[in-house]
């Protein structure tokens, strides 16, 4: 590890990567692999928004608060009584914490020491003529890397700049539990938080200008919403955000629901509103890199950027936000930085989460997608009542949904909303990758009692009725 004493350009490097997440870490790794000189800039805590204050930290809440709501539903289970409730908020919290720390100091920190061709300098960095300058420090390499991430986004909405307000990041470090909290936004960030809290006794409401997971299928979408009521989450979609402003006891929302306004109070407004790529202090615009009109660094499919030389990877790219994605398009990135650039990107089967409970879960195309790309579609969805898994467990909520080519039979894309369903995707995955027909997955062996096997089910149900077939049938 090095830092800013070292003289300038006294050991050039063969690569620069801006940014020291999961993008940043993978593309560092990656070249130091091929063999070059790593100049590896950070700014801030190491380790990106992943593990310090996103996947790591929401999942492990999240299942904090399945573990209360599994207790408390028990009794779905004759004779069976189950309670669970928070004794102390800031211990769980604490534990959160530890095992940020741990994580961020085991797969990012103690990282650096084994690769000795990578070199951590710390500072906020500027594209210049043949390199970067990390605060007053000029470090030069004929290729780059952008790697800076996301942050929150947030909404104009008329009073935000008087108000109060978290975000995903402040939402989690909260010493207190929150009496009420209005969630703005639908996306999965706004999901998954407003049922975690609901689930650990606030009163929650959630706000949405259209409905729930706008990209997920229409079937999904509507059977959350009703999953999320049923918990006491209420939500209001199909609106506008008028104003907010800050109350005697917290905050207020107005909104607009088919021309009538309504307000809403509560302790505290998290917004949850999408999130936009880092750029700001970069000098993009000067250095000549093209940017979208979301902030996204624009990228070809070898992850070139319009500057010849620069490249950027992961969420700064205002595209495929995940940080599987991220790491997956920074190893490209590098390999093409320091070879042929033979390497692209390829996310037609890429599979996304959203942690709600049930969870959520696809690849490949919706049938809207699938329709817009010119297909000619057939669907199938199977209940997940119909599943022998969800009947077992006594929870059958959900549903499995198959999109395929009506004129090939080859699948096209699958949502799953199931309680398991995050650890069933990539099998759709695979079959997408592999080019699989929808009769080939239904002729494929499943183990019984999976809600994997509920794919087999969905897929069986192109052609038959799968409430007559006996367990295990086909």
């Amino acid at each position: 590890m090095t830092d800013s004493c070292c003289p300038p350009n006294s050991n050039p490097y063969d690569f620069i990567v801006i940014g020291a997440g999961s993008a940043g870490f993978s593309a560092a790794i990656t070249a130091a692999e091929e063999g070059a000189r790593v100049a590896l800039i950070g700014h801030g805590l190491i380790g990106g928004t992943c593990v310090n204050v996103g996947c790591v930290p929401s999942k492990t809440m999240i299942r904090a608060a399945e573990a209360l709501h599994g207790a408390r539903t028990a009794s779905r289970f004759q004779g069976i009584t189950g309670e669970a409730r928070i004794d102390d908020w800031s211990a769980l919290m604490a534990d959160k914490d530890a095992l940020v720390s741990s994580l961020r100091q085991k797969k990012y920190v103690d990282l650096l020491s084994a690769y000795g061709s990578i070199d951590y300098i710390e500072g906020a960095a500027r594209l210049v003529d043949g390199g970067v300058m990390a605060g007053e420090r000029r470090i030069e390499a004929a290729k780059v890397l952008i790697a800076t991430g996301s942050s929150p986004s947030i909404p104009d909405i008329p009073g935000l700049d008087e108000t109060p307000y978290l975000t995903s990041t402040s939402a989690l470090e909260l010493s207190e539990l929150p009496r009420s909290l209005i969630v703005v936004g639908g996306g999965y960030i706004g999901c998954e938080l407003a049922q975690m809290f609901s689930r650990a006794g606030t009163e929650v409401t959630l706000v949405t200008r259209s409905r729930l997971l706008p990209e997920a299928e229409p079937e999904t979408s509507e059977a959350l919403t009703g999953y999320l009521g049923a918990e006491g989450v209420a939500v209001s979609n199909g609106l506008s955000y008028v104003s907010v402003a800050k109350t005697d006891d917290g905050v207020s929302l107005t909104i607009s629901v088919g021309g009538e306004e309504e307000v809403i109070h509560a302790e505290h407004l998290l917004l949850t509103t999408g999130r936009k790529a880092n750029t700001g202090t970069l000098g993009l615009e000067d250095a000549g890199v093209e940017t979208l009109a979301n902030g996204g660094i624009v990228v070809d499919e070898r992850m070139r950027t319009s500057k010849p030389g620069v490249y950027a990877a992961g969420d700064v790219t205002g595209r495929d936000q995940f940080v599987y994605m991220a790491a997956y398009g920074a190893k490209l990135a590098a390999k093409n930085a320091l070879n042929s650039n033979s390497h692209t990107y390829e996310n037609a089967a890429m599979p996304w989460v959203v942690f709600t409970d049930p969870q959520i879960a696809g690849a490949g195309l919706s049938e809207a997608q699938a329709k817009a790309a010119g297909f000619d579609v057939k669907t199938s969805v199977a209940p997940l009542d119909q599943v022998p898994r969800a009947l077992a467990a006594h929870d059958t909520r959900g549903l499995i949904k198959l999109v395929a080519d009506a004129d090939t039979d080859r699948l096209l894309g699958a949502q799953i909303l199931a309680p398991e369903g995050a650890d069933s995707i990539q099998t759709i995955v695979l079959a997408l990758k592999y080019n699989m027909t929808a009769t080939e997955l239904g002729e494929t062996i499943f183990p019984y009692l999976t809600t994997v096997e509920g794919l087999k089910l969905a897929a069986q149900g192109f052609d038959k009725d799968v409430t007559k077939l006996s367990c295990c049938a086909g």
